[in-house]
């Protein structure tokens, strides 16, 4: 059974990971622009459409986001099975994956409240400023549970192939 300290400590890692990768973009002064499709909908809704080089400036930066989400809680079960291959059931797989990923979707949701709070200028569109977007808790909310949803799943599935190949 994973124990909450390896679940909060192979979530921190993926944390630091992802926000260590966010940090890099945003040192490189990438526009907003490119996540905009995260932004709440009224604020989507006073800008122009991504061009196509945003698109793929979106998917080439969201990419490592992917791989670390992935990679990291698939690396945290299989060192739990590794460790005790024959008392690892898919229940303690699932348990472990799962909080790793909601260990993140926690801290996700903790920033997204401090930049509510704080609305830095490099999160703000321009031609967007002083939009009701930017104090909208609960846009963040319900992406903090579609991450839940997706904690659910993802652990489902890297449970199910490290049960059966690990």
């Amino acid at each position: 059974m994973p124990t909450i300290t390896k679940v909060l400590t192979d979530g921190a890692l993926l944390s630091v990971l992802l926000l260590l990768w966010l940090g890099v973009v945003f040192s490189f002064r990438v526009s907003p622009r490119v996540f905009l499709q995260d932004y709440p909908k009224d604020i989507q809704d006073k800008v122009s459409l991504q061009t196509a080089a945003e698109k793929r400036l979106s998917w080439l930066l969201k990419t490592p986001l992917l791989i670390f989400v992935i990679v990291v809680p698939l690396i945290s079960s299989w060192s739990l099975k590794r460790n005790d291959p024959e008392h690892t059931t898919f229940i303690a797989l699932f348990l472990n994956t799962f909080g790793v990923v909601f260990t993140f979707n926690v801290v996700d949701l903790l920033l997204d409240f401090v930049l509510v709070w704080v609305n830095p200028k490099f999160v703000v569109i321009p031609g967007t400023e002083g939009s009701a977007g930017y104090k909208d808790y609960f846009h963040h909310i319900r992406g903090f549970l579609v991450g839940t949803v997706g904690s659910v799943v993802g652990g489902l599935v890297i449970a199910a192939v490290v049960f059966l190949l690990g």
